[in-house]
């Protein structure tokens, strides 16, 4: 059949809940908006977005599967784990080379896409609508990051911004793109799960095309590629929950959930939701910890320690993440009311979820090479990646529930992307964070305990420590977990009765607080709670 039309516009349709999978399915011809008038062709676009999971999680992830392999809805698969990272060689080099040009002159967006045009970077079609859609989809991202980013095209991450959208457009369009008509449909994609900023500009290029998207992300994170763009404009179901996403089904799951459980989720779902300040036992187990560390006075110190987390000042539930406020501070020698400073050490000392340490070091010094581990575990942003540390062969954790897992990852992550760590043997930047990700891996045994007894709305666990200096020297080690356990939101106190240091060898000042008390007290035993005082603090952990 003869072409009669050299223009293509495309249009957002007013997709629902319920329309969108048999609006997808329908042919350019039945849905609305389309045309065929005056060399133009019209087409009515599909994109939807799926943030979070719905209270049935088996029922979800089967859809999923069924949208790939039963639907028939011509969707195509697209996610981090199946997106082709191939790109040949003459393409890496050719823009390159337009890259050092634009360095050069300053080039125009309109002829910086004639250079990749000219360097067959761009996408060939016999259809001169198709083909002029490709250069104006790479106009519109090229004027979207002008405007996004700081420095325009002479921003540092246009290379890889540019590289990954066109090596994914050649891997993933160029099987059906000489023979694609648009008259008989665009490409259809779904994307699965969350998503970088090189992810998000080629779902843009994608919707500037005129392909149809769905995305679907379990846990909750938008696509975050710019006000007013047809995406951000898009239809947006957002569902009750917020999971760690799952591997992309490869079968259906053989559960069904009851009529009584799914309304028995609903209204949990109702009276537990984010920021409702009710929780129940171990609701947040899925969620990632993030510690908001208090600055606290000496005596707010004995006050807040014994709150439960979700009535502390700055507690938080949203997207996932639980922002844990935590205490982490160092008393320096001895009150001169001894009652009161044996009193509360050993009462804090002495809490169901409290590990008080009396012998240093208290961690092992690791001798393995985990550089490689280390640079393997990067994601694209330059950051660890959770997933790939909790796949990983040397991961120690996989007894640990799902959640605990990635909530350690996530820490271990954090404390390596600002490390307050400091250097030692003139260590660069790296070398710390490669010390901190391999001493991340080795928790000793009672802390993981510790970590396991951990709801992140309730009781926070406290680690007390004890320097008297007769029982050992802290080490670099300690010094490393300590970081690690303040960032996974554990409540962290350092006794030194003679006011030396020994954080404050390895921390960057200011990363906790320091109360100078008046006495200093050199070899000072660890007092033992009296009888009475036993009692007196059961007698209260009861009552609370």
């Amino acid at each position: 059949m003869k072409t009669t039309y050299s223009q293509m516009k495309v249009k957002l349709l007013p997709v629902t809940i319920d329309n969108w999978l048999p609006m997808l399915k329908k042919e350019p011809k039945e849905r609305p908006y389309y045309s065929l008038e005056q060399g133009t062709i019209q087409l009515g676009q599909v994109i939807a977005r799926f943030l979070g999971v719905p209270l049935d999680e088996d029922e979800y992830y089967n859809k999923l599967f069924d949208y790939i392999h039963i639907e028939n809805a011509g969707l195509m698969l697209i996610s981090e784990d199946t997106l082709d990272k191939t790109i040949d060689n003459q393409q890496f080099q050719s823009i390159q080379k337009i890259l050092n040009i634009n360095r050069e002159q300053n080039l125009s967006i309109n002829r910086f896409v004639a250079f990749l045009d000219g360097e067959q970077l761009l996408l060939k079609s016999k259809y001169p609508s198709l083909h002029r859609k490709v250069r104006e989809a790479m106009i519109a991202i090229l004027q979207l990051f002008s405007a996004q980013e700081p420095n325009g095209l002479k921003s540092q991450e246009l290379r890889r911004v540019l590289v990954d959208v066109i090596k994914w457009s050649f891997n993933h369009l160029t099987a059906n793109w000489d023979d694609l008509d648009p008259i008989n449909g665009m490409p259809k994609f779904l994307w699965y799960g969350n998503s970088t900023k090189s992810h998000q500009y080629f779902l843009y290029y994608l919707s500037q095309l005129g392909c149809d998207i769905v995305v679907f992300s379990p846990s909750g994170e938008d696509i975050q590629i710019g006000e007013g763009t047809d995406i951000e404009q898009a239809f947006l179901h957002q569902y009750p929950e917020k999971k760690q996403q799952e591997p992309f089904p490869t079968e259906k799951r053989r559960r069904t959930a009851t009529v009584a459980y799914r309304a028995s989720r609903e209204i949990e779902s109702i009276l537990n939701h984010e920021g409702s300040g009710l929780y129940k036992p171990w609701q947040l187990r899925d969620y990632t910890p993030i510690s908001v560390t208090l600055k606290t006075t000496y005596d707010e110190l004995f006050i807040l320690i014994k709150e439960i987390a979700m009535i502390r000042p700055n507690f938080e539930v949203k997207n996932g993440k639980v922002k844990i406020p935590a205490i982490f501070a160092k008393v320096q020698g001895v009150s001169k009311n001894r009652k009161e400073y044996w009193e509360r050490l050993q009462t804090i000392s002495q809490y169901d979820h409290s590990l008080l340490i009396q012998r240093f070091p208290f961690t092992n010094n690791i001798n393995n090479d985990f550089r490689f581990h280390y640079r393997n575990a990067l994601g694209s942003d330059g950051l660890l990646d959770p997933q790939k540390m909790v796949n990983a062969h040397y991961w120690k954790y996989q007894h640990l529930p799902t959640g605990l897992q990635y909530g350690i990852a996530t820490a271990i992550r954090n404390i390596c992307a600002r490390p307050y760590l400091k250097a030692a043997h003139y260590e660069d930047k790296e070398e710390i964070k490669t010390y901190l990700f391999t001493q991340g891996m080795q928790i000793p045994p009672s802390i993981l305990q510790l970590l396991q007894k951990f709801d992140y709305s309730q009781e926070v666990p406290k680690l007390i420590l004890y320097n008297n200096e007769l029982n050992g020297t802290m080490t670099r080690t300690d010094a490393a977990l300590l970081l690690l356990l303040n960032q996974f939101g554990i409540d962290i106190v350092i006794y030194n009765p003679p006011g030396h240091n020994d954080l404050e060898n390895f921390v960057d000042d200011g990363i906790y607080d320091v109360h100078w008390l008046e006495d200093v007290v050199f070899e000072q035993e660890f007092k033992e709670p009296s009888l009475l005082n036993r009692v007196k603090n059961f007698t209260r952990r009861l009552k609370r």
